[in-house]
């Protein structure tokens, strides 16, 4: 078993939920049940499912729920793309998420090559 907190991926993922939350505060009203609860899900998705995979026993499990939120990250850069886009992020907040969103995934990328190496020797 893992100490999630421990994985600087998490830590990353966990502060762009936290900026993913402040940020979607101040889209319209007639949003909330729509695109802020999906950004929301999507961006709380991807270190909820790096806790449940160190939660989880081996390095099989654990590398399927790094690939979930491998998954959960794509729909998240997706949904602030669509946020710009609708004008709900400005240039900066738009650029701000996406470059954490992106460096998230590339760690995420990172961490499913190595446990699958070392599952593989």
């Amino acid at each position: 078993m893992r100490d999630f907190h421990s994985l600087l991926v998490w830590q990353r993922a966990h502060e762009l939920t936290l900026e993913v939350y402040r940020h979607s505060k101040r889209f319209p009203d007639d949003a909330r049940y729509g695109l802020i609860s999906q950004l929301r899900r999507s961006a709380a998705s991807v270190p909820a499912n790096l806790a449940e995979g160190c939660g989880r026993g081996g390095e099989q499990e654990f590398a399927r729920f790094v690939q979930i939120a491998m998954g959960s990250a794509a729909e998240t850069e997706y949904h602030i793309l669509l946020a710009k886009d609708l004008g709900y992020l400005n240039t900066d907040h738009f650029d701000a998420l996406t470059k954490a969103i992106q460096e998230v995934k590339r760690m995420l990328a990172s961490l499913i090559r190595t446990v699958r190496e070392q599952i593989r020797s």
